[in-house]
């Protein structure tokens, strides 16, 4: 005599966000768009040359953001005016390096802080927690088929499913500091918790 039970387990760890990601935003406004733009690339090319000399690849790297120059409007019409932004994006490991940077560079102000979890201890831990979820699993098959009154059970179809943490997440409350901090000062970074889930699920045939 056999049975067929469905079945599912989880599995989930919670790991320390190892990525930081610091968006750096330059502002300028005036009335000739060329004064402008200039401004912009003299405030950006200054704060590529302090990033540069800390950058490590996978632990401090830099890249150029968006760069954008649009014209201003009059209430009544017409362009009075030019802005524009510019922005560096430094992202990576060390993050007490990164918060470090940020202090020295001069030209540019944190708009934007976020953390998240590499691609290296996602897929650490992911092989961790599919063995945990898969033993569940197996665990609560032979304790079915005892309850039943079976000898064991053989899988007939199993689907492993991966919950990863979402992507960079924004940290408002580090923002806001960011915004306020005095030259030299470090931007203040405490690393955030995510959370990574491996669900398993399927159907075993219970054998006597």
């Amino acid at each position: 005599m056999q049975g067929v039970v469905s079945l599912s387990a989880s599995a989930t760890v919670e790991v320390t966000k190892d990525l930081l990601n610091v968006v750096l935003t330059a502002t300028r406004e005036g009335q000739d768009a060329s004064a402008v733009q200039s401004q912009l690339k003299q405030a950006l090319d200054a704060a590529l040359a302090e990033a540069r000399k800390h950058a490590k690849p996978g632990q401090i790297d830099i890249q150029t953001g968006n760069f954008s120059l649009y014209p201003r409007y009059a209430p009544k019409g017409g362009i009075n005016g030019w802005q524009g932004t510019a922005e560096l994006v430094i992202e990576g490991k060390d993050m007490a390096g990164i918060g470090a940077l940020t202090g020295r560079i001069t030209t540019m102000n944190v708009s934007r802080v976020s953390q998240g979890v590499s691609r290296e201890l996602r897929e650490k831990v992911e092989g961790e927690v599919t063995g945990q979820a898969i033993a569940r699993y197996r665990a609560k098959a032979a304790d079915y088929a005892r309850q039943f009154g079976y000898a064991g059970y053989v899988i007939r179809e199993v689907n492993v499913g991966t919950s990863e943490p979402p992507g960079f997440v924004p940290m408002p409350m580090v923002r806001a500091k960011a915004m306020s901090m005095a030259a030299d000062e470090s931007l203040p970074v405490e690393a955030g918790k995510a959370q990574v889930s491996v669900n398993v699920s399927g159907s075993v045939q219970l054998t006597k």
